[in-house]
């Protein structure tokens, strides 16, 4: 299974580059998936102002193209993401509207971090890809205010917090779960 990890923020002073090495880090023991790390920093993709949905028009942004094109390469996703006042960041909302063929029955997991591990973030992104029709994995990494703060301030290392890699294993098992059993549904859907 080929998963692709969206690191979920382009802020010059984001903090996410670290969650996303050490994730990568623990990813890359798996056997049963690879992982491709989706920058969208690499993207540039412009404010979403399409005719339509990807699911009624084509896009006609050459960035957004290339995005879909990604996108359709994977068989499911690792979102990882800050919470900017209380939700997603925009750029990732963003990202997420270019898309939507391919989104579609496809497994999602998140990784989050922040105040309170992203968690309000997160609640507002399983809803945004039920509408994609995306399977969010129901075990999801928080990294928490006190351990975010210090290693944010270099206090701490992530590899310090010993009980986020059995969450991650967790998220992972479910994910690979998910990603096999939807892509064959989806190869017997285009097949029947």
């Amino acid at each position: 299974m080929k998963i692709g990890v969206i690191v979920g923020t382009t802020r010059r002073t984001r903090f996410a580059d670290q969650p996303a090495a050490w994730f990568m880090e623990l990813a890359s023991s798996r056997t049963d998936m690879d992982f491709e790390l989706l920058d969208l920093r690499h993207f540039e993709l412009p404010f979403f102002d399409e005719v339509a949905s990807g699911a009624s028009a084509p896009t006609q942004s050459e960035a957004g193209r290339r995005w879909q094109e990604k996108l359709a390469e994977f068989d499911g996703f690792v979102i990882i993401t800050a919470e900017y006042n209380h939700g997603p960041p925009a750029v990732l909302k963003n990202a997420l509207d270019y898309a939507f063929v391919e989104w579609l029955r496809k497994p999602v997991a998140f990784v989050g971090y922040g105040a309170v591990g992203a968690v309000r973030a997160i609640e507002q992104l399983r809803q945004i890809v039920n509408n994609f029709e995306m399977m969010p994995i129901r075990t999801s990494v928080h990294i928490q205010g006190g351990d975010f703060i210090a290693v944010a301030q270099g206090e701490k290392s992530l590899h310090d917090l010993t009980y986020l890699p059995p969450l991650v294993t967790r998220m992972l098992d479910e994910l690979s779960w998910w990603a096999r059993a939807l892509k064959v549904a989806r190869e017997a859907t285009v097949t029947a």
